[in-house]
């Protein structure tokens, strides 16, 4: 797609107040480092939400009127060939007028304007070619588009072979998402990139050169410089009124009061042989057209229906005729659009021809109807940037943006992508990272990517242990050879798909799962060599009883848990022993009584006992017992 034409006009607009219907604004000078006031009280914000690049001046800054159109920031090739900025919205609304300034003015000295693509949520709108026209490269030029978000806007430039891409300044206005008859014409997967937006009877309108801002931050251009047929007694008489003008700036559309307080008309009427107005405007082939056109009745001398009727003509087709008054009455808005599908030339031609009075007209819009590309998986997209952190990926590579979109530009370097298979979104299939000097460890996120087929991180410097979230089944191919990972093998690998696993000359230990190994064995490869610690597999050493990837076994745990639990039993025991001795003692102890009377007993059965040995003694030897002398 090449620039819209209306972008090579300069000084059309400065900036609008950031009090808008639907939130607030954005106004950022791209390259400056301080915020700064413009004379419409409009606040610029210091440059941000950039992912790289670097700053820079225009050659000529007394030339410009603005100071957001005086600095830019550009994208050298070390910061690589993609660079975005990722606005975050604060908006209720999810639809956004997006403007951009970009300009070249031989800020690097170098003569040459660069050559970049500019994106929107992956789909290309703008497309910058060198040689630029003089013109242009001094002044600069403005572009604008509608599109939609979620939350946050991804506005990103790629550049061509070396050329740094360039941008001056980037402004986004909340719009109603009913705008411009979304519902039928467009939706959130259309861009409405303008290709032309006049204010007609008027010379210069538009924010920059008066305070009746456009409520939705459009700015208008005067209208002279694209009529056409202009010749002899078809002059074209430009009128305008002070009142105001009956359903201007409402809703959804916001169209400005003052857009309709001027108009173009012609000084023959149909009945004199004239009344003809005709535009034309510059447009790229091959697309759809949305045009949007403005009416509205300020002249006295029509005062009743039937007083000012004219066909419509667009691309020389008769599609619609018009009565201001029958529709609207006196100073009142009227729109009417109409769409054009696949322009087959370079040109849209708009003509009004008077068929009782003289045509009038305030304002024509052009869009072109831009389908938004597929973009990639949100949650591959989550899995990707946490790979771009704990990776290290560094800036040269430019991963920035969405990883697979725009479809007509590279993935980011080393990845490649594929169509879902619903045909909706872009997935990720191979990431092919060797040898790139990473530094970092591969996160657990990139069990998101479930589309993945081979991934080969090997000869970096990665460390850390090797996920268990690579086993998903769309896994054919893992390479990550030649690095410092550690930790054991996780068991979660051998329920993949994998046909070449790649671990060697690594740091990793413990028992090698028997599944995974048998890769080998059914027709696929696999590599561990280099890897003092693995074991438990033909051509490595034998793993230690009770010892598995490098920490105890289950058999281990179990066997040192029957252990414990044996020795715990053992001490209760000893423990209910102890216990139930110290009840015995005291529930069967005798009264001290008792126990004296006891021994009493004992002792007197004791010396009866000794009066019997020494009687049976004594008899024993002739004497007389005592019992016999008596």
């Amino acid at each position: 797609m090449t620039l819209p034409f209306f972008l090579f006009f300069f000084f059309i607009l400065a900036t609008v107040s950031t009090a808008l219907p639907y939130g607030i604004s954005y106004h950022i000078d791209c390259g400056t480092p301080t915020n700064t006031t413009d004379s419409f009280n409009t606040t610029w914000l210091s440059d941000r939400f950039f992912t790289g690049g670097t700053t820079g001046i225009v050659s000529e800054p007394l030339h410009f009127h603005h100071h957001h159109e005086k600095t830019l920031r550009f994208f050298p090739i070390s910061s690589g060939k993609k660079n975005c900025y990722t606005v975050p919205l604060l908006s209720t609304s999810s639809r956004y007028l997006i403007r951009t300034f970009v300009v070249y003015d031989n800020y690097d000295g170098k003569s040459h304007p660069p050559s970049f693509d500019v994106s929107v949520s992956g789909t290309v709108v703008f497309s910058w070619r060198s040689p630029w026209p003089q013109s242009l490269a001094r002044d600069g030029a403005y572009a604008d588009l509608f599109a939609s978000f979620q939350d946050q806007a991804l506005i990103c430039f790629y550049s061509f072979a070396t050329d740094p891409p360039v941008i001056s300044s980037l402004e986004l206005f909340p719009v109603d998402p009913a705008s411009y008859d979304s519902a039928s014409v467009a939706n959130n997967h259309t861009i409405l990139v303008n290709y032309g937006r006049l204010s007609c009877g008027s010379n210069q309108w538009g924010p920059g050169f008066t305070n009746d801002a456009d409520s939705f931050g459009r700015s208008w251009q005067p209208d002279s410089v694209h009529r056409t047929g202009v010749t002899g007694r078809h002059k074209v008489l430009a009128v305008s009124t002070k009142s105001s003008i009956v359903g201007a700036d409402q809703k959804p559309n916001y169209f400005p009061t003052k857009l309709y307080q001027t108009a173009a008309t012609t000084a023959e009427t149909a009945e004199e042989g004239g009344g003809v107005l005709e535009y034309e405007l510059n447009v790229d082939a091959k697309l759809d057209y949305l045009v949007w056109l403005h009416f509205a009745e300020i002249e006295d001398r029509v005062r009743k229906a039937g007083e000012r009727v004219f066909d419509v003509f667009i691309n020389g087709d008769n599609l619609t005729r018009v009565d201001i008054y029958k529709q609207v009455g006196v100073l009142a808005a009227f729109t009417w659009h109409h769409t054009v599908k696949n322009l087959s030339s370079s040109s849209l031609s708009v003509k009004l021809v008077g068929v009782v009075g003289a045509p009038l007209i305030s304002g024509i819009e052009n869009y072109a109807l831009v389908s938004a590309d597929p973009s990639t998986l949100p949650l591959q997209v989550i899995a990707m940037k946490a790979l771009k952190d704990s990776l290290r990926v560094p800036e040269r590579m430019g991963w920035n943006g969405d990883p697979c979109a725009p479809t007509n530009w590279d993935a980011w370097e080393g990845v490649t992508c594929r169509l879902s298979k619903d045909n909706t979104a872009l997935v990720i299939s191979q990431i092919d990272l060797g040898s790139q000097g990473l530094k970092g460890f591969i996160s657990d996120q990139i069990s998101l990517l479930s589309d993945l087929v081979s991934l080969n991180l090997s000869s970096n410097l990665l460390v850390g242990e090797v996920p268990s979230g690579l086993s998903q089944k769309s896994l054919i191919h893992l390479d990550l050879s030649n690095n410092q990972l550690t930790g054991s093998i996780p068991d979660s690998l051998a329920s993949s798909s994998l046909q070449l696993v790649l671990l060697n000359g690594n740091l990793l230990e413990g028992q090698v799962p028997d599944e995974l190994y048998s890769i080998g064995v059914h027709g696929g490869a696999i590599d561990l060599s280099s890897n003092k610690g693995l074991c438990g597999v033909p051509s490595l050493p034998a793993c230690p009883m009770f010892w598995k990837n490098g920490r105890l076994s289950t058999e281990g745990k179990l066997a040192i848990g029957l252990s414990s639990l044996f020795v715990f039993c053992f001490i209760l025991l000893l423990v209910y022993i102890y216990i139930r001795r110290r009840r015995n003692d005291y529930d069967f102890a005798l009264p001290h009584e008792l126990t004296a009377l006891a021994a009493k007993r004992n002792r007197y059965q004791r010396q009866k006992s000794l009066m019997v040995l020494e009687m049976e003694s004594q008899h024993a030897r002739g004497q007389p017992s005592p019992s016999a002398i008596q």
